[in-house]
C-alpha cells in the first residue's frame, strides 16, 4: 500500500534527491503518496530533537492537496511518517503513546479511548535507526500503523485517530516546533 514511500534511496550520489522527493537533514520523503488509492500531498517535514542534541526522528505529514496543515486533525485522510534515527523499544512506544494521549486528551477521554490505545500499543515493534513507522487515517477505514511499509494493524474511530495524531499535531504536542514545521506553520 505505501511500499513506494518506504523504498530506501540507495545508490544515489550524496546530496541528490530524485524528482518528487524532498530531503530534510539526510532523510528523503516523497512529495506525494497514494495510500488506499487516495492522493495525499506533503504538507511539511521536520526533525524532532530530544535533549537539545539527539535527533530522534524525521517526520513528514501528508494531507489531501486542498487541506491546509492547520486542519490536519479534522476528519480527512492523513498520513504521518516518522523515520527513526535511534533504536526504540516497543514498550517505550506504548508508554509514550499512553502518556501523551492522557496528557493531551485528559483522563475522561483517555478512559473512553483506552481499549483502542491498548490495541495500538500491542502493535508496536522495536525500531532501529532507518526504520519508518507510518500512521495513516482514512475516514471510512480507520487508522493503520505500518512499519517499513508492512501493515501491523488497523483501529477504527475518528476520535481515536484524532487523539493519536494529536501527539504530534494537537494543541499540546510532543514538540510545538515539530508540529508547526509539519503543518506548514511558523516555528
Amino acid at each position: 500500500m505505501l511500499g513506494g514511500l518506504f523504498s530506501p534511496s540507495r545508490g544515489e550520489a550524496p546530496g541528490s534527491v530524485e524528482s518528487g522527493s524532498v530531503e530534510i537533514d539526510g532523510t528523503v520523503f516523497k512529495t506525494r503518496i497514494t495510500p488506499s488509492g487516495v492522493p495525499l500531498e506533503l504538507k511539511g517535514t521536520a526533525v524532532l530533537t530530544y535533549l537539545m542534541f539527539i535527533k530522534a526522528y524525521a517526520g513528514a505529514l501528508y494531507l489531501p492537496d486542498e487541506v491546509e496543515g492547520k486542519h490536519a486533525l479534522t476528519d480527512v485522510p492523513r498520513c504521518l511518517t516518522l523515520e527513526y534515527r535511534v533504536a526504540i523499544k516497543a514498550e517505550d512506544f506504548a508508554t509514550a503513546t499512553s502518556e501523551s494521549i492522557l496528557k493531551s486528551e485528559g483522563s475522561e477521554a483517555y478512559r473512553v479511548l483506552e481499549p483502542d490505545i491498548n490495541r495500538l500499543n500491542r502493535l508496536y515493534r522495536d525500531v532501529r535507526p532507518g526504520d519508518r513507522y507510518a500512521l495513516t487515517y482514512m475516514p471510512d477505514n480507520g487508522t493503520e500503523l505500518s512499519l517499513n511499509g508492512q501493515p501491523l494493524g488497523k483501529i477504527t474511530g475518528r476520535d481515536f485517530s484524532r487523539a493519536v495524531f494529536s501527539i504530534w499535531l494537537g494543541p499540546t504536542p510532543i514538540d510545538k516546533r515539530f508540529r508547526d514545521q509539519l503543518t506548514g506553520g511558523k516555528p
